[in-house]
């Protein structure tokens, strides 16, 4: 009983521990990762799982002391990588470029101890399929590969051709999960009467039945109702339907 109490403590403990540390680490997605800050991700997990763990009550504060430790020491090396560039080049690495004018560049390929079809892959990642195309492909440190086309290969934009074009601004999110958020109503400038006459004038009647609302841009409300009342779903799946 003492043993279970015991894991319980250190388990809530460990999670508290990577809950707090992790906020004042800061976010990045798993994508965007070094593979320094990967390996440093999975160091910082097997520590904290000793910490969940280990039943030994002599050993708790010892786990917790080395994970707040390398909580530090983490939070130091981004502080000075943030302000240091050399460090940061020699934490994070550098892009290092691949191909230029349609030519790979071996060398420099050999020392990221990266191959031709890790390239050729992620270049049709990019819907590249003719390296001839490409004028330049960098490897960036987080392992993702950056694509400039010839200019003769790049799809036409408005720019291109002249023609002008409307400003887009980014959604505004008003209801999310049957809940209103009113601070972002009050950031546009609108208020909960707006709200209930827009979806009432889609057939809404209660914000309940609301899973997602955003205001775009052009001053339209986009509604997206909990249960959608679709008269002939798309399933793309082969797996038998139920009768």
């Amino acid at each position: 009983m003492a043993g279970s109490l015991e894991v319980i403590f250190q388990t809530l403990l460990a999670f508290a521990a990577i809950l707090i540390y992790t906020r004042i680490l800061g976010k990045q997605q798993v994508g965007q990762l070094t593979f320094f800050e990967y390996i440093n991700g999975i160091t910082f997990g097997s520590i904290a799982a000793a910490l969940a763990t280990d039943i030994d009550p002599d050993r708790t504060w010892l786990h917790f002391l080395g994970l707040t430790l390398f909580a530090a020491l983490t939070w130091g090396a981004g502080y000075v990588a943030l302000i240091s560039r050399p460090t940061r080049k020699l934490i994070s690495g550098e892009p290092t470029v691949v191909i230029h004018n349609g030519k790979i560049l071996e060398q420099n390929m050999r020392k990221m101890r990266y191959n031709v079809d890790e390239l050729a892959m992620q270049l049709r990642q990019k819907n590249v399929f003719d390296i001839a195309d490409v004028e330049y492909a960098i490897l960036e440190p987080d392992g993702n590969l950056s694509v400039l086309l010839k200019s003769q290969k790049r799809p036409l934009t408005p720019a291109d051709l002249k023609l002008p074009t409307r400003y887009e601004g980014v959604p505004t999110e008003l209801v999310v999960d049957g809940e209103i958020l009113f601070e972002n109503l009050k950031q546009v400038n609108l208020d909960e009467k707006w709200l209930e006459q827009q979806l009432k004038a889609q057939g809404v009647e209660d914000i309940s039945q609301v899973d997602y609302a955003v205001l775009r841009s052009n001053g339209s409300l986009y509604v997206n109702l909990k249960k959608d009342q679709l008269t002939m779903p798309v399933d793309i799946t082969d797996a038998p339907k139920a009768p």
